[in-house]
């Protein structure tokens, strides 16, 4: 057994990402690992695609700033019965738990990734930890949206990425007492209350029995 040692703080000896990129090499890996995979320009053409796929479906929506960024949640509702805590009208009305609750057991999951390597590897990390076990079980399918900023040539830049770009500026949009979030330069591995950082996950192939699709996209979406 090989041993992973992964440090939470120190930065990586070149950029986290992936210099002069090829969404081929990225979309070949995925696809080796049993990852359905679609590869789009622009966030727009993305969105007109999940549209069309998704008809007269119940769908669960991750907490992402990439999937606001798109306005997923107005434009797949208007065929599709769509939950989503970040949508402030049905936040008010039926309150975060419960929209949660119907989100894990929708037909559809989508989520963003908080990094993916090259070699295919998505990770994500979760504070309530629905978002990253909605994605693992109970649905007919799940998408995963993926921006090109946020993908890194291996697996321990990605998880550097994960835990020192993304989660900091999470935590300072949710306005959490963290010093990432006071400072928004890098991960402290903090034992505060308000720490966001309470679930890793990891997946290198689609659970069994469950058809998954990585979304490539060629614009820098969300943090």
């Amino acid at each position: 057994m090989t041993l992973i040692t992964v440090s939470l703080q120190a930065e990586p000896l070149i950029s986290p990402l992936v210099n002069n990129m090829n969404f081929d090499t990225v979309k070949n890996n995925l696809e080796k690992r049993g990852f359905s995979v679609s590869v789009f320009e622009t966030g727009k053409e993305a969105r007109d695609y999940l549209t069309r796929e998704i008809t007269g479906k119940s769908i669960g929506l991750g907490g992402s700033m990439t999937i606001k960024e798109l306005d997923l949640f107005d434009s797949l509702s208007e065929h599709n019965e769509v939950w989503w805590h970040g949508k402030g009208v049905q936040l008010k009305e039926y309150g975060a738990a419960e929209i949660m609750k119907n989100a894990m057991t929708a037909d559809i999951y989508i989520s963003s990734v908080n990094a993916l390597s090259e070699q295919g590897e998505i990770i994500n990390i979760d504070g309530r930890c629905n978002r990253i076990s909605a994605t693992l079980f109970g649905h007919e399918k799940v998408y995963f949206l993926v921006g090109k900023n946020k993908i890194a040539e291996t697996f321990e830049k990605a998880f550097w990425r994960a835990r020192n770009i993304a989660a900091p500026k999470n935590a300072q949009r949710l306005g959490m007492n963290t010093p990432c979030a006071k400072k928004g330069d890098k991960c402290y591995d903090c034992s505060s209350p308000d720490r966001i950082c309470r679930g890793f996950l990891t997946i290198t192939m689609p659970p069994m029995g469950l058809e998954t699709e990585v979304v490539l996209i060629d614009e820098e979406l969300a943090y």
